[in-house]
């Protein structure tokens, strides 16, 4: 595949993603604060958010090897229609056994898309990383609309409204996935996906657990106490908590692409991480440094997602390259199941101060842990003579 070939199906295949992946994430936002509509208990209603992600910690071996046999196509336009399913599945049918078919489905449709638009962003080593920040930043536009705006419909007409709505819009992507190269994809061979794991799935784990959990479950509880707290407001509070930091993908994804281009994606992720680190310890302090940190965590978790993917890539050369990033992608979905767990059980034991010290102090542990940065910076090909 040439670059602009790559440049092509990328593109595709994130607008994909970037359509369904609202059916989940407003999910996540509408779910705890209306657990009775949907039929269901608080606690349940926790079950059935944990459940997307153990479907996709199980399943990413068996996605890949069939985006292996039936290639992107097939896999995202199976998956396109399996989000749509899910979200039908949260308007119309109540209860705790069909909610979690439904979650099921999602988890595996992820799965799929996840895979591709990783896959396909970094198909062709040159402009790996620009075309995963360029990625980066048009998935995450589809949820940072509609957090926001799933937020205001569901004050308005209700819950089960909005998933109906979605729905159709995830229908929207099926164009973009059958515009995918079909016939059989990349060759992925048999590698464990646990046993002892390489220190960048280490990192995803530890990155997991603190920017996509202990983090994002007291960003959502401090915005909606200084917003609105437990009122009428409290879900349009969440959700604009949740969009910024899909905001920051959008705004800075492009530019942590192009900084991983210019000196490399290995050097550019310990030095975020490291950063991040520090940002999360300052939120425990609380006062001007909660919303200091807050605000710090956010700009700089939407530079640092574009870069592993690129890293492992380069990492694993080949055959290799696309089993590296399904395993990737399941130890950060073990940390970030992990993240808001921990979180729920030493935040009201324990002070912030030393909840976010310890969970930065983790971050900066894996972030320096990591293979030396010797991934050096894309250079253009030589001009012929």
């Amino acid at each position: 595949m040439d670059a602009p070939a790559a440049d092509r199906a990328s593109r595709d295949a994130s607008i994909a993603l970037g359509l369904t992946l609202p059916t989940d994430t407003v999910l996540y936002l509408l779910l705890p604060l209306h657990a009775a509509t949907f039929g269901v208990t608080f606690a349940e209603a926790g079950l059935l958010l944990a459940a997307n992600r153990l479907v996709r910690i199980l399943g990413y071996g068996w996605i890949a090897r069939f985006y292996e046999q039936h290639g992107p196509r097939a896999a995202c336009s199976l998956a396109v229609l399996g989000a749509a399913a899910s979200s039908l599945g949260y308007a119309l049918l109540p209860g705790l056994w069909w909610l979690l078919a439904a979650r099921l489905v999602w988890g595996l449709s992820f799965a799929a898309l996840n895979i591709a638009t990783q896959a396909l962003a970094t198909a062709e080593a040159g402009g790996a990383a620009r075309r995963s920040g360029r990625s980066r930043a048009i998935i995450a536009t589809g949820p940072m609309i509609g957090l926001v705006a799933g937020a205001l419909i569901a004050e308005a007409r209700g819950p089960h409204f909005v998933f109906l709505l979605l729905g159709g819009i995830a229908l929207l992507a099926l164009p973009f996935a059958l515009r995918l190269p079909g016939g059989h994809g990349e060759r992925v061979r048999g590698a464990p996906r646990f046993g002892l794991p390489a220190r960048i799935d280490v990192w995803s784990f530890v990155q997991g657990m603190a920017l996509d959990g202990v983090f994002v479950l007291g960003l959502s509880v401090l915005a909606a106490s200084a917003l609105g707290g437990q009122g009428q407001g409290a879900a349009l509070a969440a959700g604009l908590a949740l969009a910024l930091r899909y905001a920051s993908e959008i705004a800075l994804g492009p530019a942590g692409g192009a900084l991983a281009h210019r000196f490399g994606a290995m050097r550019m992720l310990v030095l975020l991480s490291t950063t991040s680190a520090l940002a999360l310890a300052a939120i425990g302090l609380g006062g001007p440094g909660l919303w200091i940190g807050a605000l710090s965590v956010v700009l700089l978790r939407g530079l640092l997602q574009p870069l592993p993917a690129p890293a492992v890539a380069a990492l694993n050369p080949g055959a290799d390259r696309v089993p590296a990033l399904a395993r990737l992608a399941t130890w950060r979905d073990l940390g970030a199941g992990a993240g808001p767990l921990a979180a729920g059980l030493l935040l009201p034991v324990l002070p912030p101060t030393l909840v976010y010290g310890l969970t930065g102090l983790a971050l900066l542990w894996a972030g320096l842990a990591l293979p030396g940065p010797r991934l050096r910076p894309e250079r253009p090909a030589p001009r012929a003579p």
